[in-house]
């Protein structure tokens, strides 16, 4: 390791190096849902907006999780924008081995059967353009169909290891 005063110390890139990096970086926090013989869905911290036109989002999911062989077969995926009453929701669905449509969890089946979580801030119904290759990950592109974006609240963000809320 190398120590300078303009770079503090410098640590080769490895697993730890990328999680110590990115628990400083906050993110706003998502639920993806698909429907399959059983619906799916995750939480995830990797959404984004690639493009306004056509409307593109992006997420990353790993290939081991539960939730891929649903999403790896999906045409249509939900995109669930969590406020900040919503940590319990995003634990739920970021628990492993969790019946994560059981109650307390409140959904209605939505435009093109895709499982629509109830109470937050905004949704999307988006279509599944491309599943590209990123290690043990694929990253999903989907164009958006149909949504909602009249949700109340603030949102919910993930830092430092745990959900947040804003602060004024």
């Amino acid at each position: 390791m190398t120590a300078t005063p303009d770079l503090g110390t410098l640590r080769q890139a490895s697993p730890d190096l990328l999680r110590s990096v990115f628990r400083q970086h906050a993110a706003g926090v998502a639920v993806i849902t698909a429907a399959g013989e059983n619906p799916a869905g995750f939480t995830a911290t990797s959404l984004n907006s690639v493009a306004a036109e056509p409307p593109l989002i992006s997420f990353g999911v790993g290939t081991g999780s539960s939730s891929w062989p649903v999403l790896a077969q999906a045409e249509h995926i939900g995109v669930h924008i969590l406020g900040e009453h919503q940590q319990e929701l995003a634990a739920t669905f970021a628990r492993s081995g969790a019946d994560r449509f059981a109650p307390p969890t409140e959904w209605r089946t939505g435009p093109e059967g895709v499982p629509v979580l109830e109470g937050v801030l905004a949704w999307l119904v988006c279509r599944v353009v491309a599943r590209v290759p990123a290690a043990d990950h694929r990253i999903v592109v989907a164009q958006a169909v149909v949504g909602d974006p009249e949700g109340a609240g603030r949102p919910l963000l993930y830092h430092q290891g745990r959900f947040n809320a804003l602060r004024d």
